[in-house]
């Protein structure tokens, strides 16, 4: 087995007469990217603040780079972004990173040396203009993440912890997030984030762990997930609006037993023993003008649905995270 990151064993964490997490046990290798999915209020924030020691789980075990969670000094080699966000507002950008970087031992000049380093990366620093030097309030919500990120990384941690970190960030900042967590796997850091956004798990992660009203439902490499749960899923993607009769043969449960519709194609679930030259046979024979007829794995999004449900989803919507 791979050397591990982080070794959660049995770990129960309960509010009151609220389980918010139940038995948790999972392994995260060192040098992955490991994605924590779940809905709102499934226990993925309880969790990680279990790892960081916050909180103290009331039964089980933790062990972050092989040693106990409660290990002096061990805080200084992860990088937690926390899903409250909170920087001093009136502060300037690089007065607060650099007091962040502090924090955590690193000198003044190496200090200033990674905060330029990484504004320019996140393109915060640009010939026209070096958001560093601005107040934090001057910047915009998105700019803002940036910067608590940056203040994530400046100690060169060797595990960064982020919870939900692409929440609120439109497509150009969430795509600088998803290269700069490809750019730290490949230094060989170890990457933990949460979401309930399963495309990006399925784009980003290397293995996940599914919880829901704090169990584990299921957890393991993305491609073994996906083989273990495949069941003859197919895109489908029809020119114009179906008519009445494809309508039909999309809503005949002996062949499809499920359908999602994605707007530009529907992901179907053949039903057992449905055949899907068949499909295809009576789809063309209703007049339906195939665009896109393709054998598929089910994307985590369906398998999510899958083992846990609308109804998990909206019992996950209330209590702790």
């Amino acid at each position: 087995m791979a050397e591990l990151a982080l070794e959660l064993r049995g770990i129960t964490k309960r509010f009151a007469d609220f389980v918010a997490v139940r038995s948790l046990t999972l392994d995260v290798p060192r040098g992955a990217v490991y994605g924590l999915l779940g809905p709102n209020g499934a226990g993925k924030t309880t969790t990680i603040r279990m790892i960081l020691n916050v909180i103290a789980p009331d039964a089980g075990s933790i062990t972050v780079l092989g040693t106990p969670n409660t290990a002096p000094g061990l805080l200084d080699r992860l990088g937690y972004l926390p899903e409250e966000r909170g920087l001093y507002k009136k502060m300037q950008v690089r007065r607060v990173l650099r007091f962040l970087a502090e924090l955590k031992g690193v000198d003044a000049k190496t200090a200033n040396h990674r905060i330029d380093e990484w504004l320019e990366r996140l393109s915060l620093r640009t010939p026209e203009k070096d958001w560093g030097n601005a107040k934090v309030d001057e910047l915009s919500r998105g700019m803002q993440q940036k910067v608590q990120f940056i203040g994530t990384l400046l100690h060169d941690p060797e595990v960064v912890i982020l919870d939900e970190p692409f929440s609120g960030l439109d497509p150009i900042n969430a795509q600088a997030l998803k290269d700069t967590v490809v750019e730290l796997k490949h230094r060989g850091k170890t990457v933990i984030f949460s979401t309930h956004l399963m495309d990006n798990a399925e784009r980003l992660c290397d293995s996940v762990c599914i919880i829901a009203r704090g169990d584990k439902v299921l957890d393991g490499s993305v491609n073994g997930v996906k083989s273990e749960h495949h069941k003859r899923n197919i895109a489908l993607s029809l020119e114009g609006t179906p008519s009445s009769g494809v309508a039909e043969i999309l809503g005949d449960r002996s062949l499809i037993s499920r359908m999602d519709d994605n707007n530009r194609y529907f992901e179907l679930e053949m039903a057992p023993g449905g055949d899907p030259q068949l499909l295809l046979h009576r789809l063309i024979g209703a007049g339906a003008l195939v665009q896109r007829f393709e054998l598929i794995q089910p994307s985590l999004h369906q398998i999510f649905l899958d083992r846990v449900g609308a109804t998990g989803v909206e019992e996950g919507m209330s209590g702790h995270g």
